[in-house]
């Protein structure tokens, strides 16, 4: 597989590095609009062609597919760029600023026939999916109840750098720089994590967002600061279960920490995630009585960036795919508008065929 890299800011070394490894893919070209970042990353990689831009890189046309890191407002134009040129593609997080573009994005994908993924990245971890099988195969009963949180601190450390004086921060913070905040930005990520580990979907929400002072006016050079840097959401899912979800940027003391309980009439389950490692631990069967919890060993599973490999070797479309993320999009959405009208909202049913949404 040809590979082009479109955009080559920090989160695309990830994806360099990732799509390095697996067997097949060679990486054969780099775009972004800074060309002197292009030229760097591409050298840094062992690519052998930049170009300043998207229109470029399909003129030139000597790739099979594409992985998207560009912000976040980029993803809708350039994304239907690569489909209508017949590109497969790896997008970035969230799919889209809204889900109005987001299922335009999906809509496209599904008549095009092109394998479409998105990087969930949190589908890598083997816990997540370990426990989502054992909710599946009934371990834990019917699930009532479901605690989920992301936590990162980087608005109180400089673990990841000074996010006052550089741009790969301060966007995020910014509404007009394309950021719907901690809840576009790792939202997305928990309520898959809920969803995904739950087996089930968001159907009614209530949430709260804000966005604490930062600076001076909350502003600094071209970012006004005023996208939401925390939230906290009440949810209701499909199968029945109440969920609390939340997320902050302002959690002192965790770098990146998502965490999932599930708890069951008939048992319960705790994944925990940090830049440390993954645990999955339970209390299960006799257990439940003393509220005994075990350590449960999940093994190991595919990336998203080899699944993604093997469906365009294979043809085989692979989840998470543009169709799920939308629809995650339109609870996001949800949510903001929660917050403006003060009051629960349900999820309106998705616009995907029958069969895909059984499928998904």
């Amino acid at each position: 597989m040809r590979l082009l890299i479109l955009g080559t800011g920090g989160m695309a070394n990830s994806h360099a590095k990732a799509f390095a490894e697996i067997e097949g893919v060679e990486m054969v070209g780099a775009v972004d609009v800074d060309p002197t970042r292009a030229k760097v990353f591409a050298a840094q990689h062992g690519i052998e062609h930049t170009f300043a831009s998207l229109d470029e890189a399909i003129a030139w046309g000597k790739f099979d597919a594409a992985t998207n890191v560009t912000p976040d407002k980029a993803h809708h134009p350039t994304t239907l760029a690569l489909i209508a040129a017949g590109k497969h593609v790896l997008c970035e997080k969230p799919l889209a600023e809204n889900y109005e573009k987001a299922a335009e994005m999906a809509a496209a994908a599904e008549r095009a026939g092109l394998i479409t993924m998105v990087n969930l990245t949190y589908r890598n971890v083997a816990p997540l999916q370990k426990a989502r099988e054992l909710v599946l195969t009934d371990q834990i009963g019917r699930v009532r109840h479901i605690e989920a949180s992301y936590l990162q601190s980087w608005l109180v450390s400089r673990a990841w750098g000074d996010w006052a004086s550089e741009s790969k921060w301060l966007w995020r913070l910014s509404t007009k720089h394309g950021s719907n905040g901690v809840l576009g930005d790792v939202g997305i990520h928990i309520l898959d994590f809920a969803g995904y580990g739950a087996a089930s979907s968001v159907e009614r929400v209530f949430a709260r967002l804000k966005a604490f002072d930062k600076a001076p006016g909350n502003r600094i050079g071209e970012y006004d600061l005023d996208a939401n840097d925390s939230f906290a959401m009440t949810a209701e899912f499909e199968n029945g279960a109440m969920g609390v979800i939340h997320a902050s940027r302002w959690a002192t003391g965790h770098l990146n920490e998502l965490r999932l309980r599930l708890h069951g009439d008939k048992g319960a389950l705790e994944v925990i995630h940090t830049p440390d490692g993954s645990s999955l631990r339970a209390c299960l069967g006799p257990d439940v009585e003393k509220a005994k919890w075990r350590t449960v060993d999940a093994g190991t599973v595919p990336t998203n960036y080899q699944r993604f490999v093997e469906a365009v070797r294979t043809g085989h479309a692979a989840e998470p795919g543009f169709r799920h993320a939308a629809d995650l999009q339109k609870v996001l959405d949800l949510a903001i508008e929660t917050e403006r009208e003060r009051r629960e909202l349900g999820v309106p049913d998705t616009e995907a065929p029958q069969e895909e949404r059984a499928a998904g």
